[in-house]
């Protein structure tokens, strides 16, 4: 890492994304932070037109500060999508200052939006990591979950009414058999199948026993005759 003198209010340190640039000491809103610079390129050149960094920082259509050298502290500045510094662009000089926005405490890592160009070349592909995404993605990533618990739990309680339905067409086909079996067994009991017997009586009103007798009486008298 490069040093940095200790009047500074900054330190390099590791950051979500790697390095980056965090307050030592408080910094207040509209507070010069630091200067981007490095060597300038000159579009019209095609050598300097075909350099390709991700430390480019174009001040006009001709002119663009390459930020890729060791000594340019500010290129560890990460962006955020809601930042606490902002770029300041001198064109004219060819110069580009980082200015605080907002008040920055001790230990706050100090960031500024790269701009919509630089957004969708290097952070839309992999996704931006700045501490507003991350706590958007968060909060996304618990309603998902919140909405699958809820689906969850609406499935079970469809499907347990369901099952409570079906143990109650079951009981009442139960009973239904049970009592459609009580009326078989009280018919079978006082009815024979023939339908010439009534609770133990011939139908003509003779008994059983007395029927039995005179066919046993008949017999004998034929057996005598002979």
């Amino acid at each position: 890492m490069p040093t940095i003198s200790s009047n500074k209010p900054y330190r390099v340190g590791r950051s979500r994304t790697g390095l980056g640039l965090f307050a030592t000491k408080p910094i207040k809103k509209g507070d010069k932070i630091i200067r981007y610079f490095g060597p300038i390129l000159d579009s019209k050149k095609k050598d300097e037109d075909e350099i390709e960094n991700k430390y480019l920082f174009e001040l006009t259509n001709r002119w663009t500060i390459d930020g890729s050298i060791r000594e340019n502290i500010a290129r560890y500045i990460n962006h955020s999508c809601r930042p606490n510094a902002e770029s300041d662009v001198r064109p004219r000089k060819r110069k580009v200052f980082i200015r605080a926005i907002k008040n920055i405490e001790p230990g706050d890592e100090i960031n500024y939006d790269y701009g919509t160009d630089y957004f969708k070349a290097y952070l839309k592909p992999i996704g931006c990591k700045c501490d507003s995404c991350e706590r958007k993605r968060k909060k996304q990533r618990a309603e998902a979950r919140a909405e699958r618990q809820r689906l969850k739990e609406k499935a079970e309680r469809k499907a347990k009414r369901k099952a409570e339905k079906l143990a109650k067409e079951r009981s009442k086909e139960r009973a239904k058999a049970k009592a459609n079996g009580a009326k078989t067994s009280a018919k079978t009991n006082g009815v024979k199948a023939n339908g010439k017997m009534l609770n133990g009586k011939h139908l003509n009103g003779y008994s059983l026993t007395k029927a039995s007798g005179k066919g046993s009486k008949r017999a004998s008298a034929r057996t005598l005759h002979a």
